[in-house]
This record gives structure tokens, C-alpha cells and sequence, in this order.
């Protein structure tokens, strides 16, 4: 059962080719537009955890119903005790506290409506792998009263790095309180909204300013992106008699999942795209191939042959079809991918954003296995009429084929 198909695939070699090319090229083409999609889905993420949110984020219950509004009272009054307790989960990397504030920034000539946060500087710089320093430099431990303005913030006051700035805002007793500070950098995020209005400055100063003495947010930094979730679970149930919430990044930046969601529809449409064209090129190419050889099927069946026999050979016939030509698809799929990667591909600033990026092809085994899937499944798949037809036709019909 495998000898004969073996042969008769071999034995029309520009016909087998053509039909080969057809799966290769539609493999290869899932693969490649695969993995640029999983790299953007993957790029995105850990842009967004690396330049703002974090994996985790922790405040007190109900903050993010009312917070947004008065920060103030949902302040968490012993961030050490809380911290303590996250550094004992191995999977957290690292635990930052954020205290955040709106209020007016002045350059002297103009004032400019800001949020901002206050942020432990060294710890905050090792999160921040992604958090891109446009002008100046990030703030540092000895920056007592440095202020790091983001990208939008800075056109928008005329700004520079070493310019001095007031920072006015309301403290949670109602009183106003400013604070003068040394411009030390602009930083650029995924987010262009972002940007056009943050600002980040030390913590001390900005509990200076509130006349505070907590914060707002635990940031927790994990070692695996991956973990994030089964994290969340596991510190959401231990935290909540504390009366505090949890949120993931993935909740934080709703955008992300949007986005994610956009980038699946549309490569289902190419994969469906893809998976139509293999399905006619095959299905052509075996009707011509079935129809050619009607003859010789009738003659099979003369011999004594069933029609399931001869419904089984074109079959198996088309499964080492496609089983050759996904896996010739897949290893050339691999290192295209390879070399792509190795290359790179400028991509253009995203919608919404400052910040280009390099793509690369992300392989990854659940696309590789579907890919390959796809163009077995669509060489069988062109093969079951016209080995059904001809399983059908009368032997004496099908013997007319040889004269």
C-alpha cells in the first residue's frame, strides 16, 4: 500500500514538483507571517512591562474605582511589611514602591497639566530595559530633587536636560506645595499619550511635596514573563483579606489585548487564505492526475482490486504528498526564518507610539506543528473527490480510458 503510491508519485516528477512547490510555499508562508505576528504580540508585551507597568501591580482595595481621583486615600502606609512578604515568592525578580500625582509643571513662561510618579530610581532604571532615553539620562539614587519629563512633555515646555522646572501641586491636607527641580532627562515609552504628559521624580521628593508618607502602587518585576498569571492567582488570594487588589500588566494596558486580538482575526484570515490556495493547487493537480490515470485504475480493478483499494491509494498517494511537502515546508520555513532573524526587519513606529522597533521571526512549536497540520490537511483534504470518483466509476467506463 505504500510501495505503489510511492512509485507513482516518482514516476510524474514535474507534476509531483508542482504539487510540492504549492505546499511548501503555503507552509512557509503561515511559518514566516506566524512568527512575525507572535514577535510583534511578544515585543509589545515586554515593551509595555519594561518601560511603564511592570508584570504586577499592587494597591489598595478600590483604587482602581476611585483612586484616580483621590490618590490620597488609598495610600499603603507600611510598603516594607507588604514587600517583605512579596520577597518571599522566588519567582518576583524585584518590588518597587510608586506614589502618583497630578499637578501643573512650569518652565517659567507656561504651565503644563502632568501626572507623575514617584519612583525609587535605581530600581525602577533595571526595570526599564525598554524605557528609552531620548535626551539626558535616567534619573539616578543621588538625583534628590531630578525630574526625568517625558518625550511630549518636554516639546511641549521647551525643555531641556540641566533647565530648571517648578512642580505645583495639591497635597492631600488641600494646601498647595511646589518643589523646584533639575531636568536630568526625557524618556520616550510605547505610548506617545503617555509621554505627552508623564513625568517621573524621585519618591522622597514626591512624598516630600504630598506631605505623605506611603504610596500608592507595589510594581513587582517577575524573572518569567510567563509566570505572570499563575503569580497573580497565587498573590490575589493571599493578599485580599489585607484589603489589597492586584491588577497584571495584561489588565493595566487593556490596549495590549486588543491588540492582540486584532493581530489573531486577521492572520485566521491568512491562514484561511493560505490554506484555500494549497486546497485548488493540489486538488487541480490531482483531478489531472486521477483523470489521466482512470485507465490504469480500471484496470486494477479488473484484476480484482476493490474500490476501496483503489480509494486508498490515491489517498496515501496524497498523504506522502503532503507529509513531503510540510515537512520540506517547515524546514524551510525554519531557516528562512533564521536568516530573517538574523537580519532583522525595521518596523515603523506603531500606531500611537514614538518608539520603532527591529522584528524578527518568533518560532514558536504550537504554529510550527499548524503550519505543518495545515498542509497535510489540505493535500488530503484535495484528494477525497477525485479519489471517491474514481473509486465509482463502472470498470468497464474506466478501462474505455485506455484506447
Amino acid at each position: 500500500m505504500l510501495k505503489l503510491p510511492l512509485r507513482n508519485i516518482l514516476r510524474h516528477k514535474l507534476r509531483t514538483a508542482m504539487t510540492l512547490a504549492a505546499i511548501v510555499f503555503g507552509v512557509v508562508g503561515l511559518i514566516l507571517s506566524g512568527g512575525f505576528v507572535a514577535d510583534l504580540v511578544f515585543q509589545l508585551g515586554e515593551t509595555t512591562i519594561h518601560s511603564q507597568s511592570g508584570h504586577l501591580q499592587i494597591y489598595r482595595t478600590g483604587f482602581f474605582a476611585q483612586g484616580s481621583r483621590t490618590p490620597d486615600k488609598f495610600v499603603i502606609e507600611k510598603p516594607d511589611e507588604l514587600a517583605s512578604i512579596l520577597k518571599q515568592v522566588p519567582e518576583i525578580d524585584e518590588t518597587m514602591a510608586r506614589l502618583n500625582f497630578s499637578g501643573l509643571l512650569n518652565n517659567g513662561r507656561t504651565d503644563l497639566s502632568i501626572i507623575g510618579e514617584g519612583v525609587e530610581p535605581d530600581k525602577e532604571a533595571r526595570l526599564g530595559s525598554h524605557l528609552r532615553i531620548s535626551k539626558g539620562r535616567q534619573l539616578g539614587p543621588e538625583d534628590s530633587y531630578g525630574i526625568l519629563v517625558g518625550h511630549g512633555v518636554a516639546a511641549s515646555l521647551r525643555i531641556e536636560p540641566g533647565d530648571r522646572v517648578m512642580l505645583l501641586l495639591n497635597t492631600a491636607d488641600g494646601a498647595m506645595n511646589s518643589l523646584e527641580f533639575e531636568v536630568v532627562g526625557t524618556f520616550q515609552t510605547f505610548s506617545k499619550e503617555f509621554d505627552a504628559r508623564a513625568v517621573r521624580i524621585p519618591l522622597a521628593a514626591a512624598q516630600e511635596l504630598l506631605n505623605a508618607t506611603g504610596v500608592n502602587a507595589l510594581v513587582v518585576s517577575l524573572k518569567n514573563t510567563a509566570d505572570t498569571e499563575r503569580i497573580a492567582a497565587q498573590l490575589a488570594a493571599q493578599l485580599a483579606a489585607q484589603r489589597y487588589e492586584l491588577k497584571t500588566w495584561q489588565q493595566l494596558n487593556d490596549f495590549y489585548q486588543k491588540t492582540v486580538d486584532l493581530y489573531a482575526r486577521q492572520f485566521g484570515v491568512l491562514r484561511l487564505i493560505l490554506l484555500i490556495m494549497v486546497f485548488l493547487s493540489v486538488a487541480n493537480t490531482v483531478n489531472m492526475s486521477v483523470f489521466e490515470r482512470t485507465g490504469e485504475f480500471g484496470t486494477l480493478m479488473a484484476l480484482g482490486n476493490t474500490r476501496m483499494t483503489v480509494f486508498r491509494m490515491v489517498l496515501i498517494e496524497n498523504i506522502l504528498l503532503g507529509t513531503i511537502g510540510a515537512t520540506l515546508g517547515t524546514v524551510t520555513g525554519m531557516a528562512l526564518a533564521a536568516l530573517v532573524s538574523a537580519v532583522g526587519i525595521p518596523m515603523p513606529p506603531p500606531p500611537n507610539a514614538n518608539i520603532g522597533y527591529t522584528a524578527l521571526i518568533r518560532l514558536d512549536a504550537a504554529e510550527l506543528v499548524m503550519a505543518f497540520a495545515t498542509g497535510l490537511v489540505a493535500t488530503t483534504a484535495a484528494a477525497l473527490f477525485p479519489a471517491t470518483r474514481v473509486a465509482r466509476t463502472p470498470i468497464a467506463e474506466a478501462l474505455r480510458q485506455n484506447y
